[in-house]
C-alpha cells in the first residue's frame, strides 16, 4: 500500500506562490498516476490536477495557467506549484495516488492533507 505525505502548505497573500510536495513510499510510484485534490470549508472535495505515469497533465479550469503539477520518479515525489494564488484557492489540499497509470483506475491512497490559506 502506498503511503503519501504532503508538505508545503501555509499562509500566503493573494498573488503569492506556494509549492506543495507529496512523498510516496511503500509501493511502486512511477507506474501510478498521481493527483491533487482540495476541499474548502463547507464544500465537497474537488479534483485540482493530475499527472499520469507517462507524464501527461490535466487541470481543473479554475487553476489552468496558474498551477503546475510535476513528478520526480527518482524521489517518489509529486509537486504542485501554485502561482498567482487567490483567496478562493484556500482549502486543505490532498495528494492522491491512483491504482494504475491513468485516472480511470481509481484512487488507491490519500495523503493526510495540508492547509493552504490565501489572504486578500
Amino acid at each position: 500500500q502506498v503511503q503519501l505525505v504532503e508538505s508545503g502548505g501555509g499562509v500566503v497573500q493573494a498573488g503569492g506562490s506556494l509549492r506543495l510536495s507529496c512523498a510516496a513510499s511503500g509501493a511502486i510510484f512511477s507506474g501510478n498516476a498521481m493527483g491533487w485534490y482540495r476541499q474548502a470549508p463547507g464544500k465537497q472535495r474537488e479534483w485540482v490536477a493530475g499527472i499520469t505515469s507517462g507524464g501527461s497533465t490535466n487541470y481543473v479550469d479554475s487553476v489552468k495557467g496558474r498551477f503546475t503539477i510535476s513528478r520526480d520518479n527518482a524521489k517518489n515525489t509529486v509537486y504542485l506549484q501554485m502561482n498567482s494564488l487567490k483567496p478562493e484557492d484556500t482549502a486543505v489540499y490532498y495528494c492522491a495516488g491512483y491504482v494504475g497509470g491513468t485516472y480511470y483506475s481509481g484512487i488507491a491512497s490519500w495523503g493526510q492533507g495540508t492547509q493552504v490559506t490565501v489572504s486578500s
